[in-house]
């Protein structure tokens, strides 16, 4: 993807202004077309403003055209490698390119009566979300009326504008789309940071499926050298953190039962701000642990 900063963008040429921006919203330049007299912009959040309010300033008719450009999730289009390259990376973001036959089926099936009821297709913005969340929105929004949802809809792809800007373009400031996931492991034991503990992150779903998201060993903080998700939103979702307590204990000597009590500790939350900061410590000895959600 080629990046652009905010001052280079409020000194090039219209077309290019265009050309550089015209993909943030699905299959529709005319949104940087709108707001390419503006400039120049002294921030990103005033140049994503710009582009929300062109949207909000269109008739319905294109307004509707907008999300209509919009593929389905997981639909004929996406499995035939079809889709843009952004919306490519966003479905599979959210494993949408890793559905079981039977959950393609169950999106085939919303799709339908989605655009059955509203006329076009169900928008979300999926690196907001895990593949459980989506479901679920899915069948919430389908209960709502036609205005409402046209609002919704528009406001999810203000949301992945939001996503593909902060990507794009570089600026002072930073737009809030991300944020993060982290841990802490505290020795209660010995009383000092545990050193050396290997953690891994598991987004787990309703189905009974489960799929890695990250893995680190803990360093002299008792903490992963980087978060477990940063830099993106944290996906709506059930999660589960693993230590393998276990074998950072017998390394340092104590004395444990065969097998131990503690072996892998698992530590079961749910995400539902993708822009939160989750901090997700362990305190923990050989026969204890507690959790809390920190800061």
């Amino acid at each position: 993807m080629t990046t652009y900063t905010l001052q280079a963008l409020n000194n090039v040429p219209a077309a290019d202004f265009i050309a550089a921006l015209g993909d943030i919203y699905e299959h529709s330049p005319w949104i940087a077309e709108a707001i390419c007299a503006k400039r120049p912009f002294a921030t990103l959040q005033a140049l994503h403003d710009a582009m929300v309010a062109a949207v909000r300033a269109a008739p319905p008719d294109k307004q509707i055209a907008l999300v209509k450009a919009h593929p389905d999730l997981a639909g004929k289009a996406a499995r035939a490698g079809a889709l843009t390259a952004a919306s490519t990376n966003e479905q599979m973001s959210a494993g949408l390119d890793r559905l079981s036959d039977q959950d393609y089926a169950r999106f085939h099936q919303l799709n339908d009566a989605y655009k059955a009821r509203f006329g076009f297709p169900f928008i979300v913005c999926v690196r907001r979300h895990t593949k459980d969340s989506i479901l679920r929105a899915f069948e919430q929004r389908l209960a709502h009326s036609a205005d409402r949802e046209l609002d919704a809809a528009l406001s999810e792809i203000f949301r992945i504008a939001a996503l593909r800007l902060d990507q794009k373009v570089t600026a002072d400031d930073k737009l809030k789309v991300t944020g993060r996931l982290s841990t802490h492991v505290l020795d209660t034991y010995s009383g000092k940071p545990a050193q050396g503990v290997a953690v891994e992150l598991w987004e787990l779903s309703a189905s009974g499926e489960s799929r890695p998201v990250a893995h680190g060993v803990t360093n002299a903080d008792g903490r992963t050298d980087a978060p477990l998700i940063g830099g993106r939103p944290v996906p709506i979702g059930t999660y589960e953190l693993r230590f393998d307590v276990a074998a950072y204990f017998a390394a340092r000597g104590v004395p444990l039962a065969d097998p131990p009590f503690l072996g892998v500790v698992p530590l079961r939350f749910a995400v539902a701000e993708p822009e939160g900061h989750y901090h997700v410590p362990l305190l923990v000895t050989p026969w204890s642990y507690s959790t809390y959600r920190g800061s």
